[in-house]
């Protein structure tokens, strides 16, 4: 069944709550905001424990506000897309990220009332496992794109990757929580794209075997990317720091091997039956 411009927009509204929503909570755990509260969750330290009494406790009751917005939104996109019977993986995508809001509820609470790395580690993994399931839906739900779109997409994944790395944590430019929020921003855009080639690449690549080496290295790309994300507010110097480099490194080569394999697929010329044929066709018949 094919998704209607409107249900296609509230995928794509869900997907880009969910990753605002990302951005602002790194922000705010690297600002130490959620502090402000930890000592009267779920309420505050404003007027009746409602409302922020200082630009620290705002922004983690905005960060608050906007989850609780995202949460709807996720959640009613779901029960709308199984209300209107749409395609069964856009479905489960979907409903794989509204189970998992529970348990980023739960988190985000200890991320509050327990500061501690391990928390802070699962509550962004759980974000990104919610935030891949409404991509993929949103990718899903498109109307299928085009190898020079996938290319596009692709060289925007090459041009994000070295600022990526040039924000590497704590190795060239000082990790405040400013750059960590670009960091992480740049960082699930790259992702995004990663996994549009990968959702893709089966359905507009017409080679099997190209399609099959873009999907595998969109794949892994993806898969590194997120993983960099992850124990990036971990990394300070040291091993981890060699490893964030060097992970975005690798991402950055297995972009540019991902948009030479779509341009030179691109560039490979429609196969004829004979040799000369069309110019048969046209000028005896």
């Amino acid at each position: 069944m094919v998704v209607d411009t409107r249900l296609r927009r509230l995928i794509a509204a869900s997907t880009f709550l969910t990753g605002v929503l990302m951005i602002l909570g790194v922000y705010t755990a690297a600002a130490g905001a959620g502090l402000t509260c930890a000592g009267r969750w779920p309420f505050c330290d404003g007027y009746l424990g409602l409302f922020p009494a200082n630009w620290s406790s705002f922004i983690e009751w905005f960060h608050r506000f906007v989850a609780m917005i995202t949460g709807i939104m996720i959640l009613g996109t779901t029960v709308t897309a199984w209300r209107r019977g749409i395609e069964r993986r856009i479905q489960v995508a979907l409903a794989g990220s509204t189970v998992l809001l529970p348990s980023q509820i739960i988190l985000g609470a200890l991320t509050v009332t327990t500061y501690e790395w391990v928390i802070l580690t699962a509550h962004f993994l759980t974000a990104s496992l919610i935030f891949t399931g409404v991509v993929l839906a949103t990718v899903w739900s498109q109307p299928v794109g085009t190898r020079y779109r996938l290319f596009r997409t692709g060289t925007l994944a090459v041009v994000a990757t070295p600022i990526l790395l040039l924000l590497t944590p704590h190795a060239f430019i000082i990790f405040d929580p400013t750059v960590q929020s670009i960091y992480y921003a740049v960082g699930l855009m790259v992702y995004t794209a990663l996994i549009t080639i990968a959702a893709w690449a089966p359905t507009v690549v017409d080679d099997s075997n190209s399609a099959w080496r873009v999907r595998m290295t969109a794949s892994l790309a993806a898969v590194i990317t997120i993983g960099l994300l992850i124990i990036g507010r971990q990394v300070y110097a040291g091993m981890l720091q060699y490893l964030s480099i060097g992970g975005s490194l690798l991402i950055f080569a297995l972009v540019i091997g991902v948009t030479v394999i779509l341009q030179q697929n691109d560039m490979q010329p429609p196969s004829r039956g004979v040799p000369g044929g069309d110019w048969l066709q046209t000028h005896l018949y």
